[in-house]
């Protein structure tokens, strides 16, 4: 028996987030970084310029907040994305969303903390005593855990007790759109379309695998999610607001008004199945190499 040591693995190269794992400049990548700092440039700028109103500091927390909710919305359609569009390299920036939405979420509560003049005695009774504040921090530790244990050393720590980990998502998505919604109070328009978005993305994970990538399955989708937001637009007006939620009902029906929520969220989940089927037909148009040119295995 060898009285050696066996050697340990050396450890994987840590790349830049504009590189994919190879070490390559990834456009991708690039392009999703870029899009992930130009929302906090934009507020930092409007911030300076004084657009964001009289009370610059609490609008720059709700701007931070919504674009946490968004970059945690696009981080779960990414998955979507690589069925529906057939595109498997759209998961090479589904981790950087992650840890954007994560991000946000941290910058939306340090403001907050600011906001308070870090008077953290008072925040912590704030936060215990205030239902939508609550339920806000929870989130908001659920995405920092989640972010923190999204690297590959965590995902080897972890084993199959990661996936178990990260499918919090789901709750803690619900946490946040509920924070979200009790913040808005009447007005939640805005909440009620992310909401709808959120509810498309559960609904199509709920799909049977075969149906996932099929047009018409995707098609079925949006009649199903329109009515599940309507209703809990219902719902909210209802249980949540003095609001008669049947005249709610009523003004989402009368076309007078404009489309409702619901009917954009329908909206939305038609024009992905438009775009489902253009990419089909572009694809079929698309000549295909002859059995000769195809090299030959060796």
């Amino acid at each position: 028996m060898s009285g050696t040591l066996p050697r340990s693995r050396p450890a994987p190269r840590r790349y830049p987030p504009w590189r994919d794992r190879a070490g390559r400049f990834s456009v991708p990548k690039a392009a999703v970084l870029a899009g992930t700092v130009l929302p906090a440039a934009l507020i930092a700028y409007w911030w300076l310029n004084d657009d964001l109103g009289p009370r610059t500091l609490n609008a720059a927390i709700h701007e931070f907040g919504k674009w946490a909710e968004r970059f945690l919305l696009l981080s779960l359609a990414v998955t979507p994305a690589r069925y529906v569009f057939d595109q498997g390299k759209v998961v090479i920036v589904r981790r950087m969303l992650g840890v954007t939405a994560a991000t946000y979420a941290v910058a939306h509560f340090s403001l907050y903390v600011a906001d308070q003049q870090f008077s953290f005695w008072k925040i912590d009774n704030e936060i215990v005593n205030r239902f939508y504040l609550t339920i806000g921090f929870i989130a908001l530790v659920g995405l920092v855990a989640l972010g923190i244990t999204s690297t590959d050393g965590w995902v080897r720590r972890l084993g199959r007790n990661w996936k178990r980990l990260h499918w919090l998502i789901y709750p803690i998505g619900v946490l946040a759109l509920w924070h979200s919604f009790l913040q808005s109070k009447a007005g939640i328009s805005a909440a009620l379309f992310v909401a709808g978005v959120f509810l498309w993305l559960i609904a199509w994970r709920l799909l049977p695998t075969r149906l996932r990538a099929d047009p018409w399955a995707v098609l079925a989708l949006a009649p199903v999610v329109a009515v599940l937001t309507a209703g809990l637009e219902f719902a909210w007006y209802g249980l949540a607001t003095r609001v008669n939620p049947w005249r709610v009902l009523n003004a989402n029906l009368d076309i007078e008004y404009g489309p409702s929520i619901a009917v954009w969220v329908a909206i939305a989940g038609l024009a992905l199945t438009a775009a489902m089927l253009l990419l089909r037909i572009v694809r079929r148009k698309k000549p295909r190499k002859s059995v000769s040119s195809v090299p030959s295995p060796a």
